[in-house]
């Protein structure tokens, strides 16, 4: 588990082909990490099998290249990098398992002020996850929703994230590792179940939930 707070940018030193996936080398002084160890890198969660104090070596599947942007991000590029959240540690952003949901695809930067508003394409079917207010994770990085539609969400992007974080340097048109909260997941999953994914059958899965006034004209 992860909290989207970056701990620091490093940059994809080498992508090598390895049996059936890739081998990446990260460059980034998080120090000497524990063989078997989860890395956030980008919002993907990958396990660390070689460190030093400067770098670490960590396996991507086909799988995970394919659905994320690990598998075509440029030798050189900066990435996201977060080591996973000890039990005792404060829990600044949200709850990040580090398992990318989709490629998402930035659309627009608007100025605002020192800030940048980011306005992110992803997946429709992924829209009933995401909600104003709610938390999404992009590229590892904790944010909140600002606006959704069926096919978009805007998000604030503070200076200081703009400095310690990729999300200053990307450009329109860029592929975004997107992760969707975990507890959005597993609200939406057992109203589904719960209603039988009928209109009818949601609106008293809510009104058992405590939303009584859900429903009523």
């Amino acid at each position: 588990m992860f909290t989207g707070l970056v701990e620091l940018k490093g940059n994809l030193a080498q992508r090598v082909r390895r049996g059936p996936g890739y081998r990446l080398s990260i460059a980034g002084a998080l120090g000497t990490l524990t063989l078997g160890e989860s890395i956030s890198v980008s919002g993907a969660c990958l396990t660390v099998v070689a460190s030093d104090d400067r770098s670490f070596e960590a396996d991507v599947s086909l799988e995970t290249a394919s659905k994320t942007t690990l598998g075509a991000l440029a030798v050189g590029s900066a990435v996201n990098l977060e080591r996973a959240l000890k039990v005792g540690d404060r829990l600044g952003g949200h709850l990040v398992s580090g398992h990318v949901d989709a490629v998402a695809e930035l659309v627009r930067v608007t100025p605002a002020g020192e800030a940048q508003r980011l306005t992110v394409g992803f997946p429709r079917e992924l829209a009933r996850f995401i909600a104003a207010k709610g938390s999404i994770t992009l590229d590892g990085v904790s944010l909140t929703v600002n606006a959704v539609t069926d096919s978009t969400l805007e998000v604030m992007i503070i200076p200081h994230t703009l400095a310690v974080t990729t999300l200053g340097g990307l450009q329109i048109g860029a592929s975004i590792n997107l992760e969707v909260d975990t507890l959005a997941r597993y609200a939406v999953r057992y109203l589904e179940v719960s209603s039988g994914n009928s209109e009818a059958g949601l609106k008293d899965a809510l009104r058992q939930a405590g939303y009584e006034g859900l429903g009523k004209s």
